[in-house]
C-alpha cells in the first residue's frame, strides 16, 4: 500500500475513533448520570430502549467501520507498508480495537444483556440496575479514553511530518 493511500486511510480512522470516543464521552459525562437520577424502573426502561435503538446502521457503521479501517491501517503498519508513523498507527489501532471493540463485547454487552433480561419494576431489576450503573459506566470510561487516545495517535501519525 502506498504512503498516500495509508495516509488517506489514517484520517478516517482518526475521525471514526474520535466520533465513537465522543459518543461514549457523552454517556460517561451526562447520559448515565441523568438515567441514574430517574427512579430505577424508569432508568432501566430507558437504558433498555437505548440498548435496542443503538443497534442501527449509522452507529454500527461508525463503530464497526472504524474497527475495519483500524485493522487495515494497523496491518499495513505492522507489515511495513509505506505510511505515516507506523508505531503511532499501531498504537491507535490497538487502543481502538481493544479499548472499544473488545471492552464493548466483553464488558458492556454482557451487562446490557443482563439488564435486558430483568423486569424494570422488579426488586431484581433494581439490584441489577444499581450494579449496572457503576460497572457499565466504568467500562464506558475505558471506551471513552481509548477512543480519544486512538484518535490522538492517528492524528499525530497523519499530521506529524515523517523524518527525512
Amino acid at each position: 500500500m502506498g504512503e498516500r493511500l495509508m495516509s488517506v486511510m489514517v484520517l478516517p480512522s482518526a475521525l471514526g475513533s474520535g466520533l465513537v470516543g465522543g459518543i461514549f464521552f457523552a454517556f460517561s459525562t451526562f447520559v448515565m448520570g441523568a438515567l441514574a437520577r430517574l427512579p430505577a424502573p424508569q432508568g432501566i426502561a430507558a437504558m433498555q430502549s437505548i440498548n435496542i435503538v443503538v443497534i442501527n446502521p449509522v452507529f454500527m457503521a461508525a463503530f464497526m467501520g472504524t474497527a475495519v479501517l483500524c485493522l487495515i491501517v494497523g496491518i499495513g503498519a505492522l507489515f511495513g507498508w509505506s505510511g505515516p508513523h507506523p508505531t503511532l498507527v499501531l498504537a491507535g489501532t490497538v487502543l481502538y480495537l481493544v479499548g472499544n471493540i473488545v471492552v464493548t463485547m466483553t464488558g458492556n454487552v454482557p451487562l446490557n444483556n443482563a439488564l435486558a433480561a430483568v423486569d424494570p419494576a422488579s426488586a431484581e431489576g433494581a439490584a441489577v440496575w444499581a450494579r449496572y450503573l457503576s460497572t457499565w459506566t466504568t467500562w464506558n470510561h475505558v471506551r471513552t479514553a481509548t477512543g480519544l487516545a486512538a484518535a490522538a495517535c492517528f492524528i499525530l501519525a497523519w499530521r506529524w511530518p515523517a523524518a527525512a
